[in-house]
């Protein structure tokens, strides 16, 4: 067995990850995926658990394209394969506990991958899909996706890995839409307010991987921009002036992508919204797609459950599907 660095060309990432200041691959974001090929009977995936807490962050694991098990991190992860032969695994960034620090040092919730121990290292599967990004809050990260752990009167400490990113609107979007999926989904954080973990409002963490953490531009097809349900309580003038500045921001940072603005489901400011972002397009020339979601999913409970997500997807998907 040797180990392979997280860097060999036989590893692949997706998502929003520093790569450079750590020694080892490092997310905070739900979603954040990496694709790793081996050869031999077994591999054994090394993560640096150093300053994570209980509850640990959960992961989707798959092997060959198979069923995904679920498994808490931990700073060690073997897979044995019946085979020998080269062999495909898949982890995925499932949840993590949304009042751990995510933003800065030290990152409580964070995933940080070294690489793994093999035979030796295999040769990935060509990706040649289209990207599209999503930036949101909670609802986008999949918090409280589970009826059990969104009644209110259980303990926050009872709920974190519960939350699903894979089974909300957005992966599911992207899945039926055959894109590959980059999340930026932080509970509590909205155009007006920082949220959970010490995360800055929206316009301020969007260049940043965490902070002092620079996110690589994602090159991605179609933006989905969905905040509103935490700005509820903000007054509506700076509600509009901030998405006004997020706008020119990420058009800023991605010149040729195709933006759409998704409005809370919950409704909050969800006309004015789109009296925006017609002003928007009129005075810079712009073509943002607005998507009025009011009404979709019942207001409550304000985090959809697995069949809210996925009725918000059967709207969402014809509505992707033109701009493709």
């Amino acid at each position: 067995m040797e180990f392979i660095s997280y860097k060999d060309t036989s590893v692949r990432l997706s998502g929003r990850w520093d790569t450079e200041r750590f020694g080892a691959a490092v997310t905070t974001a739900p979603g954040g995926t990496i694709e790793l090929a081996f050869c031999g009977t077994c591999a054994v995936l090394h993560f640096d658990t150093d300053w994570n807490e209980h509850p640990f962050p959960h992961l989707y694991l798959s092997v060959d394209n198979g069923a995904k098990l679920e498994t808490p991190l931990n700073r060690y992860l073997r897979i044995e394969c019946e085979t020998s032969g080269a062999h495909f695994i898949t982890v995925v960034l499932k949840g993590a506990m949304e009042q751990q620090h995510r933003w800065h040092q030290p990152l409580v919730g964070k995933l940080s991958f070294l690489g793994y121990e093999a035979e030796k290292s295999g040769t990935l599967p060509q990706d040649d899909r289209r990207v599209i990004e999503f930036i949101g809050d909670s609802i986008t990260e999949g918090v409280l996706i589970d009826a059990f752990y969104n009644d209110e009167r259980i303990n926050q400490k009872n709920r974190p890995n519960q939350d699903d990113v894979t089974a909300t609107y957005a992966y599911l979007s992207a899945r039926a839409l055959g894109l590959k999926p980059v999340i930026m989904g932080y509970g509590a954080v909205g155009i007006t307010k920082g949220g959970c973990g010490s995360v800055p409002k929206v316009i301020e963490a969007y260049p940043y991987n965490f902070s002092g953490s620079f996110a690589q531009p994602q090159n991605p097809d179609i933006i989905v921009i969905n905040h509103g349900a935490n700005d509820r309580g903000a007054k509506e003038e700076d509600y509009l002036t901030g998405y006004w500045e997020f706008l020119e921001l990420v058009r800023k940072r991605n010149p040729a992508s195709k933006i759409v603005v998704l409005s809370a489901f919950c409704g909050a400011f969800h006309e004015a919204l789109g009296e925006m972002v017609k002003r928007f397009n009129e005075q810079k020339g712009e073509a943002v797609t607005y998507i009025d979601s009011y009404g979709w999913i019942p207001e409550e409970p304000l985090h959809p459950l697995r069949d809210g997500h996925f009725e918000v997807a059967r709207h969402l998907i014809p509505e992707l599907k033109k701009l493709l």
